[in-house]
């Protein structure tokens, strides 16, 4: 642990991590994020993905001092004079810990059975929460075509809850992602879709593509789309949010696919 706490905002570290937090192209020339808080952390930390060091204040959570009395020889931690912390955090109530990460270069299934497209997904909550039920539905890559929000934004990387750690997050064109989902049934989630989600067959190889609430699927998206698919509702709400709607089918397709046969 080092001796010296930083106490200049005009300190490297302190200016690198402000850059992250606050705008993408500095995620971009870095090709670095933060993960703030010690639940994403941990998840950091026990991940291949190559850490770049560790800022802390003085006053920790109990977790956030294990955390840091378990960090391995080599890895760099800094302490940060409270009031310096607080004003890089992008919380309200900080854990008083953070950490730099490279942005790693995606390993996805060369042959994939299970993905999802976000086009034009613009609030980082939701899809930080859709990254976060796709781990766990067992979603095998996420495609985020131009026009979605910066996967690597903090309240991104926050909402998901460790996901960036495990899932393949694949930033491409539309070329590509054309490319990769070749041969898959592209499900656009639509409240006017053909056939509900009770109806669709998710066994086989799949991508559900998911729009923003505001503006729905891009015009390469709906050109991509090769059925709709809407989730039946009884009561009079118009729709669900992008990240209820894309968490309800996702797990449809978990439960078609947990069934005997």
């Amino acid at each position: 642990m080092p001796g010296q706490i930083l106490s200049s905002p005009k300190n490297p570290n302190i200016q690198l991590v402000r850059g992250l937090l606050e705008q993408s192209k500095a995620r971009r020339k870095h090709n670095a994020f933060v993960a703030e808080g010690a639940r994403v952390l941990e998840d950091g930390l026990a991940s291949a993905v190559p850490l770049r060091f560790i800022l802390y204040k003085t006053s920790l959570s109990t977790r956030a001092k294990t955390l840091l009395e378990g960090i391995k020889p080599g890895q760099l931690a800094f302490e940060v004079e409270d009031r310096l912390f607080d004003s890089l955090s992008d919380t309200e109530s900080s854990q008083g810990i953070l950490g730099v990460f490279n942005i790693p270069e995606p390993s996805q299934p060369a042959r994939p059975g299970f993905v999802v497209i976000l086009d034009q997904l613009r609030d980082p909550g939701n899809l930080g929460t859709i990254l976060r039920s796709a781990e766990a539905a067992g979603v095998q890559a996420i495609c985020l075509p131009p026009g979605t929000t910066d996967v690597w934004a903090p309240k991104v990387v926050r909402s998901a809850m460790g996901a960036h750690f495990r899932l393949p997050l694949l930033q491409w064109p539309w070329e590509a992602i054309t490319a990769y989902v070749e041969g898959l049934s592209v499900y656009h989630a639509d409240m006017d879709g053909q056939e509900s989600l009770w109806q669709a067959d998710f066994r086989g190889r799949t991508a559900l593509l998911i729009g923003g609430e505001a503006e729905g699927i891009s015009p390469e998206g709906r050109v991509l789309a090769t059925h709709s698919v809407r989730i039946p509702m009884v009561g009079k709400t118009e729709s669900l949010n992008a990240a209820v709607s894309a968490s309800v089918l996702m797990f449809e397709v978990l439960r078609q696919r947990s069934q005997k046969v």
